[in-house]
């Protein structure tokens, strides 16, 4: 593994253009469940919720969904880990083009990563968004002044529905924040995957496009990647550590 951080770090401080690509697995460490492990997210709600069809269609769905992030999944009160932190401090070093991300939790800006360089392509949980005139609302309204449990959210302008501001199954990832990060990862010339398992497309394309332009690849991932093939340099370890002392050994060399 020392070797692995060492040659990641070294390319670090070759690279002009660097782009990191975060998964679910950045955010482990900050106690947000993944997706699909053993105590993941869709062992805990029924993902068929999360459907744009039925969210639509059924107020009983909304009103679940509503009560679900109500009682802890608002991710309001989670905080940044050291991959994170990490992360920031390639920007700080002046040695990030963008960060692509996969996660809706916000962790990025709070770690300090500036706005403009996150492309979020599942959107951010700290957003609500008014389906009807798009009016957006912070996340913190789901919470004031709720007069009953099963309250379901509608928008003060238009009485819409109101939704979580991330892609749902069947919605379209955000084409503009898509066009751009394509963009990103196809001209960069290092690119840093942290966390995923890259088995979601059309996200999982941009390493590949990354790839194919000539772009040193590095995977850090607890587990197998659908894209370990491709990788010049593989980790497997936590994110936070792995990602800590590589930042440390890029300090040593610059």
């Amino acid at each position: 593994m020392e070797a692995q951080i060492s040659k990641i770090a070294e390319t670090i401080v070759a690279s002009k253009r660097i782009v990191v690509f975060t998964g679910a697995g950045i955010s482990t460490e900050s106690g947000i469940p993944d997706f699909r492990g053993p105590q993941g997210l869709w062992t805990k709600v029924d993902p068929n919720d999360y459907t744009i069809d039925r969210f639509l269609s059924s107020e009983e769905t909304r009103r679940r969904i509503w009560q679900h992030l109500r009682e802890g999944g608002l991710m309001t009160d989670v905080r940044p880990n050291r991959a994170h932190y990490a992360v920031a401090e390639l920007e700080k070093m002046g040695k990030l083009s963008s960060v692509i991300t996969q996660n809706v939790d916000n962790l990025h800006q709070k770690a300090g990563n500036s706005p403009h360089l996150i492309y979020e392509l599942h959107g951010n949980m700290q957003r609500i968004v008014c389906l009807q005139c798009h009016k957006r609302y912070p996340i913190d309204i789901a919470q004031k002044d709720v007069p009953s449990p099963e309250y379901v959210l509608s928008c003060e302008s238009c009485h819409g529905i109101l939704k979580p501001d991330v892609v749902f199954f069947g919605e379209m990832l955000p084409q503009t924040v898509l066009a751009r990060a394509t963009k990103e990862a196809s001209t960069c010339d290092f690119l840093l995957v942290i966390g995923s398992t890259l088995f979601v497309y059309p996200a999982a394309y941009l390493p590949l496009y990354a790839k194919r332009a000539g772009a040193k690849i590095a995977i850090i991932n607890l587990g197998e990647t659908q894209q370990d093939d491709i990788a010049d340099v593989r980790i497997e370890a936590p994110a936070g550590e792995a990602m800590s002392r590589i930042i440390e050994k890029v300090k040593e060399k610059i």
